[in-house]
């Protein structure tokens, strides 16, 4: 039986003008359609070709030598092709889009937005279908984890909320990048690599782009006074300078910045100015 939404590899049975039918077992014969075929692949009757399996628009199931930007039970940050009445039409790399009911829809969508989204197949017809509404998915929940401060992790943005960005965690949890650890722009949809800042009481991940300690200052110390040297002495970035120019030039927050160089300060090192900071 030939399983929707993964990559099958099924026999050529026949050929038809309009492509070739394949044998998917239980689930009958299957329509690979001329368009769909992998170029330069065997079609002989009797040969095996690898293929996708889904559903086309009249609900037959149908073949296709292209691999979708997710298969069933992935995750995939997908561009919002065409918005009815019925849902959003998601651009996955198929002739046919993916449809995501707007019963599933996170936050309202226009067509052009990149929006993240889990394939699942429904119950009652077997289609595949998308949801923005990870949290159906995945647990917040990650106290049985293992996760320690500072461990780095794969995110991937998922929505914008009142306290920052809520993220996917190594595709198994949810976790929030608070705003204020938020240094660098960034996207709906975008994955970043990161840290977990804290594994709370209640379970939840809170995360950091970077990470956290005096260790981490002690290092960023070291590379102010290395960059300080090669620029002569003079750094034009003070504690009053926007965070996007200090995360231009070392990749951290503005807060971390700051208490770096308070810290040279204090050990006499540097002299602080309201543009820039000077070696002593």
């Amino acid at each position: 039986m030939a399983t929707i939404g993964k990559i099958n590899r099924l026999t050529v049975l026949r050929h038809v003008d309009f492509g070739l039918y394949l044998d998917g077992g239980d689930s009958g014969e299957i329509l690979l359609p001329r368009r769909e075929i992998p170029k330069d692949a065997d079609t002989d009757v009797g040969s095996q070709l690898d293929v996708f399996i889904y559903h086309d628009s009249e609900d037959r199931l149908v073949a296709t030598g292209r691999k979708p930007r997710a298969m069933l039970h992935q995750f995939a940050a997908l561009r919002v092709a065409d918005i009815n009445r019925t849902g959003i039409f998601l651009d996955w790399g198929l002739t046919k889009d993916l449809f995501m009911p707007h019963s599933e829809e996170k936050r309202p969508l226009q067509t052009g937005d990149t929006v993240l989204v889990y394939v699942y197949q429904d119950v009652h017809t077997g289609r595949l279908l998308a949801s923005a509404q990870l949290d159906r998915f995945v647990s917040a929940d990650a106290s049985s984890s293992g996760y320690q401060v500072n461990q780095p992790v794969s995110l991937w943005v998922a929505e914008r909320t009142e306290h920052g960005y809520l993220c996917l965690v190594d595709g198994q949890h949810l976790g929030l990048l608070h705003h204020h650890e938020v240094f660098r722009p960034v996207k709906i949809g975008q994955g970043v690599p990161g840290y977990v800042r804290e594994l709370r009481a209640d379970g939840r991940l809170s995360l950091s782009l970077q990470m956290q300690g005096q260790a981490v200052r002690d290092e960023l110390s070291e590379r102010i006074l290395a960059e300080l040297e090669m620029r002569g002495g003079v750094l034009e970035l003070s504690d009053k300078s926007p965070a996007s120019a200090i995360a231009a030039v070392f990749g951290v927050s503005k807060g971390n910045y700051k208490k770096a160089i308070g810290g040279l300060f204090k050990q006499g090192l540097i002299e602080i100015g309201p543009q820039q900071i000077r070696l002593r």
